[in-house]
């Protein structure tokens, strides 16, 4: 059994909540034993990120559609700059061509961090957007894979990756809810309500 169907059962929000003391209901720092998995899911918890747990790629799909389903998003429009991305969007009657008022931003990532809980992005995921400029909502789809250590092994991944066609607009999301007034660590920072589909695939 793997670790992430170890500790999140299925992947639905009930095992979630589950596990909340284990993982984010402390603000103790997470034990240095812990590996970069259990590392990156402490802090994007921690970070205020919604974790969803898929197996498969008809997981990723059931489990975008109970995300539409529960923000009623169905039949809004939707920004999304990733061809591979646009059939879970047509398969739900999402417009994502030219949107004027998108709900929501579906993307992948270039890699999830696992000292900072943040996702790395680059212009690939999110063209020439700066964060401010996303919706407030963002769906991403990423795979065990792409969990790091740290930022550096980020931008290295991405320099090997991408040896002539490399982008630009490398940057990091990191807080997933609004920043408790007496927080000051997270000033000039934009919160998102992040959502994220983790696919197993390791």
């Amino acid at each position: 059994m793997n670790f992430f169907k170890k500790i999140f059962g299925s992947g639905d929000s009930a095992s979630d909540e589950e596990h909340e003391s284990e993982y984010g209901g402390s603000a103790a720092s997470p034990d240095s034993h812990l590996s970069i998995d259990e590392r990156f899911i402490f802090n994007f918890k921690k970070n205020g990120g919604k974790f969803l747990y898929c197996e498969n790629k008809q997981e990723v799909a059931e489990q975008f559609e109970n995300i539409l389903e529960e923000n009623d998003w169905f039949e809004n429009e939707v920004l999304c700059y990733e061809p591979g991305l646009f059939s879970l969007l047509e398969e739900n009657k999402l417009l994502y061509i030219s949107p004027r008022n998108p709900k929501f931003l579906l993307a992948s990532c270039e890699n999830l961090i696992a000292d900072e809980g943040s996702i790395l992005f680059s212009s690939k995921q999110i063209r020439q957007d700066k964060p401010n400029e996303l919706p407030a909502n963002i769906v991403i789809i990423a795979t065990t894979s792409q969990i790091l250590a740290i930022k550096s092994d980020g931008l290295s991944a991405i320099k090997h990756k991408y040896e002539r066609d490399y982008p630009t607009n490398i940057t990091t999301i990191k807080y997933f809810e609004k920043a408790k007034e007496e927080d000051f660590t997270q000033y000039g920072s934009v919160a998102k309500n992040l959502y994220l589909l983790l696919l197993e695939d390791l």
